[in-house]
Parts: C-alpha cells; sequence; structure tokens
C-alpha cells in the first residue's frame, strides 16, 4: 500500500496518522498537488493530495481513503459503531476538514508555504486576521467541549481526535499562540495528542523540512 502526498498537508497527515494508529505497513510517497508522479496521477486525477494506492485499487481524498481502510482493517477501532459515537467522530472530521484547515490555508500558506517553499511574499494581513479574529472562537468551541479524558469520543483515541489534531500542526509551524490560560484543555489535548507516535515523527520531520 502506497499514501502519496506531503504531511504538510493536514489531509496526509491525518490519512498518516490514522495508518500509524491501526499499524498497517505503508509506504508514505512525498509527492505535492499537481505531481507528474504517474501512480499520483492515477490514485488522483485531479492532482489532489493525498492519493492512495493498494494494489490494483487506487483512490484519492483523506476521508475515503480512511474509510476504505477502516473497513478492510477494522483493527482498532478509530471510528466507533455507535450512532451517537460515530456521528460525533464524523462531525469532528467535518469541522477540522471544513473549519480548521480554511484557516491552515490562510496562516499557515502566507506564513510558512510562500515565503519557505515558493520563495514569494505571502499576504500577512490576512494570516493575522485568521488568527485574530477566527481561531479564538474555534479554540473556545473545542475547550468546551473536550472531556476530562482528554479525547473527543468514548474516551479514546478516534478519527475525532487524529483530524482535530492535524491542523493544529500546521498551526504551531506557523507560530500561532495558543494560550494556555485561556484554553488549559486544548493545550493539554494537543500537547498530548501530538506526542503519540502517530504525530511525533511526522512533526519531527516537516520541522526539519521546514528548515526548524
Amino acid at each position: 500500500m502506497i499514501l502519496l502526498g506531503s504531511t504538510l498537508s493536514p489531509f496526509v497527515r491525518k490519512t498518516n496518522a490514522f495508518i500509524i494508529e491501526k499499524g498497517l505497513n505503508v509506504e508514505l510517497r512525498q509527492v505535492r498537488p499537481g505531481d507528474a508522479d504517474p501512480v499520483f496521477r492515477a490514485a488522483s486525477p485531479l492532482g489532489k493530495i493525498p492519493g492512495f494506492k493498494d494494489g490494483d485499487f487506487t483512490i484519492s481524498d483523506s476521508s475515503a481513503i480512511i474509510t476504505y481502510l477502516d473497513v478492510k482493517h477494522p483493527a482498532p477501532t478509530l471510528i466507533p459503531a455507535t450512532a451517537e459515537a460515530r456521528g460525533r467522530t464524523i462531525w469532528f472530521e467535518e469541522f477540522a476538514d471544513t473549519v480548521l484547515n480554511p484557516c491552515v490555508g490562510k496562516v499557515f500558506f502566507n506564513r510558512v508555504v510562500a515565503p519557505k517553499l515558493m520563495g514569494q511574499p505571502g499576504d500577512q494581513a490576512a494570516a493575522d486576521a485568521c488568527e485574530a479574529e477566527e481561531l479564538p472562537r474555534y479554540f473556545a468551541y473545542l475547550e468546551g467541549v473536550l472531556p476530562a479524558s482528554g479525547f473527543l469520543v468514548e474516551d479514546r483515541i478516534t478519527l475525532a481526535d487524529l483530524a482535530v489534531a492535524s491542523p493544529f500542526v500546521n498551526f504551531a509551524h506557523a507560530s500561532v499562540a495558543i494560550d494556555a490560560a485561556i484554553y488549559p484543555k486544548l493545550t493539554r489535548y494537543l500537547a498530548s495528542l501530538h506526542a503519540r507516535a502517530s504525530f511525533a515523527g511526522m512533526i519531527a520531520a516537516e520541522k526539519a523540512m521546514l528548515g526548524g
């Protein structure tokens, strides 16, 4: 099995963290969006990351890949079976994908990708506005819903945690500050998740890639 994409993408990072938590042996092949790699383009005709290949089967999109892997490799269970828990898990993945990740585009792209990887100035005003005006209400939401267990669903690690923790790696790369005095549960939650084997190795490699 091959996962194609760069873990600097929160979608690729989420998928790879899911794979690691599942204990699966999957090759991570680093490609960028639009890469001409023929295996990647067969898996992702639109050139979006991640792409995925398992034998003759190919697919793209993080949620589609995760759904495929969860059915084919059901243990350990990272997407709960009960209606309430599964619904909440999918909600938190959607929250990460469609609410947090657009902020990654504004903050991480403009502060990190554009200047460090593309050699061009980013829109610092857009990044600053997102950090000041959008992110605090998302931080406050998560602070309010985090259980004492430190996991979002069923008091154990699930896709919900992997999805939510992933974009916060990009925020950290972009020097977004999370005030531990205001958001103590969120701060502890992220520190615990990012220290897991499913995240720690990727984070270290990304920091090296970014020269930090």
